[in-house]
């Protein structure tokens, strides 16, 4: 040991100085497992932050809302950012290592692949609110795409996210770590040995 300093806590010190490194996001294209994998990491106990994404759109189908992904996207967007946000505050709070079900900036892809401009203060959200610099990407994967009540998107949609949430995060300063095409408690492997 360097000075007899302890590796361990001069991480932990750190992580008490930037708490936000605590937050890890697992982001990508719709259908590309990145859910299964969280509810697989809080199955083995690490803390977990669902998607904020498929909760507002099922909000908005029980109450017969239109702020819905395939119905008017801009309006969509504007319910998930503070819901984003929010979920963002929680897991800081929370003081633990967590894993979130994507992050600020997917609100800024969405926008982008719906081909609608990102508004000035969506960006400002998205470059002030930050989380470890590492983010972890789960490619498109044709073998697991499949649609769902709450994926209606088509696969050239999807392999069209991967590639602007990639872009996106890139442009916010993260550095991506794709996720490898493998079993799920392989991910979750992959995944924990990198948190």
């Amino acid at each position: 040991m360097l000075g007899g300093s302890d590796p361990s806590t001069a991480r932990g010190d750190f992580i008490d100085r930037c708490p936000t490194e605590r937050l890890h996001v697992i982001t990508g294209g719709p259908g590309s497992g990145k859910s299964t994998l969280i509810a697989a990491l809080a199955a083995a106990g690490v803390a977990a932050s669902a998607e904020v994404g498929r909760a507002i759109i099922r909000e908005q189908v029980a109450a017969g809302g239109t702020a819905l992904p395939w119905a008017d996207e801009r309006a969509f967007a504007e319910l998930m950012l503070p819901r984003e946000v929010a979920a963002h505050a929680a897991a800081l709070a929370s003081g633990t290592l967590t894993v979130l079900d994507r992050g600020v900036p997917d609100v800024i892809g969405f926008l982008r692949v719906s081909g609608l401009t990102v508004p000035p203060a969506f960006d400002a959200t998205a470059a002030a609110t930050r989380y470890n610099p590492r983010v972890f990407l789960a490619p498109f994967w044709a073998g697991i795409y499949t649609h769902d009540a709450e994926r209606r998107q088509d696969s050239a949609v999807a392999q069209a996210t991967e590639a602007v949430m990639r872009r996106t995060y890139a442009e916010y300063g993260y550095t991506l770590v794709d996720l490898p095409r493998v079993a799920v408690a392989d991910r979750v492997r992959f995944v924990i040995d990198r948190l």
